[in-house]
C-alpha cells in the first residue's frame, strides 16, 4: 500500500499540466513564474493545485486514515525532511507528497537564507528561532557545529553549513575553519585561539589570529571584551572562564590606587604603589601614569591622597615636542600616519604633547574642536596611559589616501574649530605618487592659517613617518 500515491499520481486522473505545476511549486517558484512558464495567468497554476491537493487528500482519506495526524505528529520539531514524513505515513517518498502535508497544515521552515526547501513543520518559525539561538553561542570550532546543533534541538541532516554561510547570516566561515560572528571575527577568534592554546597569551601571539595589524589593535578589542582579561604585570591575556588564575578584584590600576588610598590614607609614592601591586600587579611607570588621574593628588608633604579629601592634582610634566607636531600662534598641527586602524574606523593614539599643549594635563580629559561641514567634532582624549584622537576615517575615505599616506590635522586653540587635509610630501604620495596628487583634495596655506607650518616640517619627517606607519 506505500506506493498507493505514485500510482494514483501516474494515473490520467492527473494530467501532464497538473504534474508541472506541482513540480515547479516545489522547487519554489512562484506562481507568475508557474504561469509565464506554462502560458497560464498567475490565478489559474493556484486552482489546478488546489485542485491536485483536494483529490489526492480524498484519496489519502480511503487509503490512510488518520494520516493527517500522524503528520502532524512527525513535524512537531524544527523541521523534519520529506522523507521522514514518507516514513511515518508508510508512503513512498515523492514530490507530490508535499502537497499532502500542506494539506494537513504542515509549512516550509523560514529561516534567515528563505524557505528550506524539501524540509517541512508544523510551526514554520520554529527552525529559525533555534538557529539564532544556535549563533548567540558561537564562536565555536568548524568540528563542534554538530554538538552544538543538537544541543539546540536541531536536527540531523540540516544544512547547517549552507545556512550558517549564507549572507544574511551572522556568523561567517574563518579561515582556519570556524565558526566566528560577523562583527565580532578577531575578537572570536582570539577566544577560539586562547581555548585551544590553554593558557595566557601575548599581544602578539594574537595578531595573526585576529588579523590584526598592531598590538595596541588587540590590546583595544580584547579590553572591550568582557570574555577576556588582563593579567598583570606579565601583560598576557586569558579568557574570564578561567577562574583558575589569579585575578585582580581591580578592573584599572587607577581603581586599585584609588581604593587603597580611600582604605590607608595618605601614603608616599612607594608605599603606595607597594600595596596597588599586592592587588593589582602592574608596573611602576603604569602606577606612575595613574597619578595624573584627577581623582589622585599630593598633600603638601609630598604624599599621595584623594583630591576629594585636598590633595593638589598632579599635572604632568612637559614630554618633549615630536617631529610630527608643531605649534605656530594660535594653530596646533599634527601628521597623522594612515594605517589600517584608521582606515576602519579606530581612535587614533597621539604623542602627550599634544594633550600637554592643548591643557589636558590631568586624566581623564577632553578638548572638542569642530569641524566645517557635517562632519563629526574631532575630540581629543587625555587618558592615564596616553592620549587619543577621535576617528579620522570618514576624513581619510573623503580625501582618498591609503595604508601609508599622512593626514594633516589643524587645530586652532582661540577658537576649537579644526581641518584635516592631505599631509603627504607632494612627491611621494603611496596613493598617488608625484604630482598627481589633485589640489582638492589637499587644504591650502589660503584654506587654513598653519599649514604652511606643518607642509616646512613635513618633508624631512616625511621617511621616518612612512616607515613608522608601515610598521
Amino acid at each position: 500500500m506505500g506506493d498507493w500515491l505514485i500510482r494514483a499520481w501516474e494515473t490520467e486522473v492527473f494530467d501532464e499540466r497538473a504534474r508541472a505545476v506541482v513540480t515547479l511549486r516545489s522547487e519554489g517558484r512562484t506562481l507568475d513564474e508557474v504561469g509565464a512558464a506554462l502560458g497560464l495567468s498567475r490565478e489559474r497554476p493556484r486552482q489546478i493545485q488546489n485542485r491536485v491537493r483536494k483529490q489526492l487528500t480524498d484519496m489519502a482519506d480511503i487509503f490512510k486514515g488518520g494520516w493527517r495526524e500522524s503528520a502532524r505528529a512527525a513535524g512537531a520539531g524544527p523541521a523534519a525532511p520529506r522523507k521522514a514524513f514518507a516514513a511515518a505515513l508508510g508512503l513512498v517518498d515523492h514530490v507530490v507528497l508535499e502537497e499532502l502535508l500542506a494539506a494537513a497544515g504542515l509549512h516550509t521552515p523560514r529561516t534567515w537564507a528563505g524557505p528550506l526547501r524539501g524540509w517541512w513543520s508544523a510551526e514554520p518559525g520554529v527552525l529559525d528561532s533555534a538557529l539564532r539561538r544556535l549563533v548567540d553561542t558561537a564562536p565555536f570550532r568548524g568540528d563542534d557545529l554538530g554538538r552544538a546543533a543538537s544541543e539546540e534541538g536541531l536536527p540531523a541532516g540540516l544544512p547547517l553549513a549552507e545556512l550558517l554561510a549564507h549572507s544574511e547570516s551572522r556568523l561567517a566561515l574563518s579561515p582556519d575553519g570556524h565558526w566566528v560572528r560577523r562583527k565580532a571575527r578577531g575578537r572570536d577568534a582570539a577566544y577560539l585561539w586562547l581555548l585551544e592554546a590553554g593558557r595566557p597569551c601575548q599581544p602578539d601571539e594574537l595578531l595573526a589570529p585576529m588579523a590584526a595589524t598592531t598590538v595596541a589593535a588587540v590590546r583595544e578589542a580584547l579590553r572591550r571584551d568582557n570574555r577576556f582579561r588582563r593579567i598583570h604585570p606579565e601583560g598576557t591575556w586569558a579568557l574570564t572562564e578561567w577562574t583558575h588564575l589569579r585575578a585582580s578584584p581591580y578592573a584599572t590600576a587607577v581603581e586599585a590606587m584609588v581604593a587603597v588610598t580611600t582604605e590607608s590614607g595618605p601614603l608616599s609614592r612607594a608605599q603606595l604603589f607597594a600595596r596597588v601591586t599586592e592587588l593589582h600587579p602592574v608596573t611602576p611607570w603604569r602606577l606612575t601614569q595613574c597619578l595624573i588621574s584627577e581623582q589622585l593628588g599630593e598633600t603638601p608633604d609630598g604624599l599621595i591622597d584623594l583630591v576629594s579629601r585636598g590633595a593638589r592634582p598632579i599635572e604632568d610634566e612637559e614630554p618633549a615636542q615630536p617631529e610630527s607636531m608643531a605649534i605656530e600662534g594660535d594653530v596646533l598641527g599634527a601628521r597623522i600616519p594612515v594605517t589600517r586602524d584608521v582606515l576602519r574606523g579606530s581612535g587614533v593614539n597621539v604623542h602627550t604633547w599634544l594633550t600637554w599643549r592643548l591643557g589636558l594635563r590631568q586624566a581623564p580629559m577632553s578638548r572638542t574642536f569642530a569641524v566645517p561641514g557635517d562632519h563629526q567634532p574631532l575630540i581629543v582624549r587625555r587618558g592615564t596611559s596616553g592620549a587619543q584622537l577621535s576617528s579620522l576615517r570618514r576624513h581619510a575615505l573623503e580625501l582618498e589616501v591609503d595604508d601609508g599616506c599622512v593626514l594633516a590635522v589643524l587645530l586652532r586653540l582661540d577658537d576649537d574649530t579644526a581641518r584635516v587635509g592631505h599631509g603627504c610630501a607632494p612627491d611621494n604620495c603611496p596613493a598617488q605618487p608625484g604630482d598627481d596628487l589633485p589640489r582638492a583634495t589637499r587644504p591650502t596655506t589660503g584654506d587654513f592659517p598653519g599649514l604652511q607650518m606643518i607642509q616646512r616640517r613635513r618633508h624631512n619627517s616625511y621617511v621616518k613617518l612612512k616607515k613608522l606607519s608601515t610598521q
